[in-house]
């Protein structure tokens, strides 16, 4: 019968089982994949929010009938500016931000398969050679001697056998890890794809402000020519001309001001792009871009457990969770498998020959007796669970915040932009009243002049209002969750 197989003999007439080391690894190999796991049940934890959205004066009645879900909708058919989604679609491809997140994935994924490994054997050819001189004395045959020694093996090194899922709570840590990571990437499309709306929509605000200001500034520099000219031949004063001077040197200032801020606007969307801008791809004007869809919110419940920072989060807690199952399997024995199949010789040329073969079988248990570092580990691993309960649900409570804000915006702005184009219609009129009595000798260019500074600051008000309603639906893509 040969050394090292599981064979089977009859003695008597009954079937005797022989054992064998090599049978020792297979079983080993076997009994992992029903090990226990003394990791805890995981329980999602309740959600700290209300379960439904605030309502009130400041919030949406009721939502448009085409409204789209933002957890569900792609950023392709939320942003349908033409131009604006030939810039995502550069800025998903080049952003080094994004690009740093897709990495981080990819890392992670390799270290779940780092620890995914552990679960299985790691076999190893090992070639050794040991020469080595023996003295007189110390030699069995009384004479020095020099021993040589070679030997070709194969075989599995202090491989541990995971009966109590040690090595898989670490390898479930890992995994959430990984999906962990994957949220944040999730996370960083999402924001990305909103800061370069957001910087688009910026762009197109401040362009239109730099027109309206080019406007002004020319209307101020005719009425001071032509005040210029009343007062030459005696119809105005030297205070007018001056007051109209002021107007023009102002518009001049918001003229400089206002090609600066397009100026890093466009900074700062390539920057997000990550690569030269096409000169076709920026806006004109803010009311030349395509208005943005409403977008429902959905139930708290569906829309925030849907987000990608709350996924993370929920990930994270979900690999504290099987840490804790790793920490207490440190708390029980532990069986190491040593096993290699070989040949030795004392020459080189005899590794191969009939008889020279070896085997090893040497299987280790280790049994905790007393090691506070164990049971520290294992409280450490409990706090860090907790910790993880909190940061998940304070993530839950933020994510609600911002969506209740994003919402009682988009309920108020309409109010406001409706208020604002009627205050900029009233003092578009006022502006012309006060010209006309000014020209007819009725009242002096100080009602003009102030006619004139209220309506240039409703008109950028307007502006403001216009992008305020742009970005904030922006925002509330984003805090939905977004499609990316």
């Amino acid at each position: 019968m040969e050394k090292g197989s599981l064979s089977k003999r009859r003695i008597f007439g009954k079937r005797l089982i022989v054992w064998r080391p090599w049978a020792a690894v297979f079983l080993a190999v076997s009994l992992i994949v029903g090990g226990c796991s003394l990791a805890p049940k995981y329980e999602r934890p309740a959600a700290p929010v209300p379960g439904d959205w605030p309502t009130g004066a400041a919030y949406p009645e009721k939502v448009a009938p085409d409204a789209k879900k933002g957890a569900d909708t792609a950023w392709e058919e939320y942003f349908t500016d033409p131009a604006l989604k030939t810039l995502i679609a550069e800025a998903l491809k080049n952003n080094r931000d994004l690009r740093l997140a897709v990495l981080n994935v990819e890392r992670a994924m390799a270290l779940y398969g780092v620890q995914r490994s552990e679960l299985f054997p790691a076999l190893n050819a090992v070639g050794a050679m040991s020469k080595g001189r023996v003295p007189a004395d110390l030699s069995y045959t009384g004479k020095e001697t020099t021993a040589e020694q070679y030997s070709v093996n194969l075989g599995v090194t202090a491989w541990e056998v995971d009966f109590f899922g040690r090595i898989r709570s670490l390898k479930d840590r890992a995994w959430e890890e990984y999906m962990a990571t994957e949220m944040a990437r999730r996370s960083a499309r999402t924001l990305l794809v909103a800061a370069v709306a957001s910087a688009y929509l910026n762009l197109a605000a401040d362009r239109e402000a730099l027109e309206l200001s080019r406007a002004v500034l020319e209307a101020q520099e005719e009425t001071h020519r032509l005040i210029k000219r009343r007062y030459d031949v005696g119809f105005a004063s030297a205070l007018d001309v001056q007051r109209s001077l002021s107007q023009v040197e102002a518009a001049r200032a918001d003229v400089a001001r206002y090609t600066q801020l397009t100026a890093q606007d466009e900074n700062a969307l390539q920057l997000l792009v990550g690569s030269p801008l096409p000169r076709e791809t920026l806006p004109t004007s803010l009311s030349a871009c395509r208005p943005l869809g409403e977008l429902s919110p959905g139930l708290p419940s569906e829309t925030l457990l849907k987000r990608p920072d709350v996924m993370m989060a929920e990930h994270r807690l979900k690999g504290a969770n099987a840490n804790v199952g790793a920490a207490r399997a440190a708390l029980f024995p532990r069986i190491a498998l040593t096993a290699t199949f070989g040949t030795a010789s004392a020459e080189l040329s005899g590794l191969f020959r009939d008889g020279s073969s070896t085997w090893n079988f040497a299987p280790q248990i280790v049994l905790p007796i007393f090691d506070a570092r164990t049971w520290s580990a294992y409280k450490v691993t409990k706090v860090e669970r907790e910790i993880m309960v909190a940061q998940y649900e304070k993530t839950i409570q933020t994510a609600f915040r911002e969506v209740a804000d994003a919402l009682a915006v988009e309920g108020s702005v309409r109010g406001q932009l409706q208020a604002q184009e009627s205050l900029v219609a009233a003092l578009a009129e006022a502006h012309r009243l006060a010209r006309v009595r000014y020209e007819k000798g009725m009242d002096g260019y100080l009602s003009v002049l102030d006619a004139q500074r209220s309506w240039y600051g409703a008109r950028k008000g307007l502006i403001s209002l216009r992008l305020l309603r742009s970005t904030n639906r922006v925002n509330l893509y984003k805090v939905l969750g977004g499609g990316a």
